[in-house]
């Protein structure tokens, strides 16, 4: 038994496709908690405290690099073939 089962109306975690390297996983999308909206490999993230420290450095260096790294990861986005096969298994949903 899950305990999905149990709190249905509670958990709206929905099963998404998601890239790791070059290939294609399956992995969750937080429907609720902190980090609502975000894609996670186990539902037990959503729920997760924050690293403080861990997010003040990802501030700083999105201040230095913010449009390098949007640029890579268009670029990225439109020639890896797990991302363009991720585009087409998340559509269909």
């Amino acid at each position: 038994m899950l305990l999905r089962e149990f709190f249905i109306d509670q958990i709206d975690e929905k099963q998404v496709w998601a890239r790791k390297g070059k290939s294609v996983t399956r992995r969750y999308r937080c429907g609720s908690g902190r980090r609502k909206g975000r894609i996670v490999s186990k539902m037990q993230q959503c729920y997760a405290p924050l690293n403080i420290k861990q997010s003040v450095r990802l501030k700083q260096t999105k201040k230095k690099l913010g449009a390098k790294m949007a640029r890579k990861a268009n670029k990225t986005k439109r020639t890896n073939p797990a991302s363009k096969r991720l585009k087409q298994l998340n559509r269909r949903r």
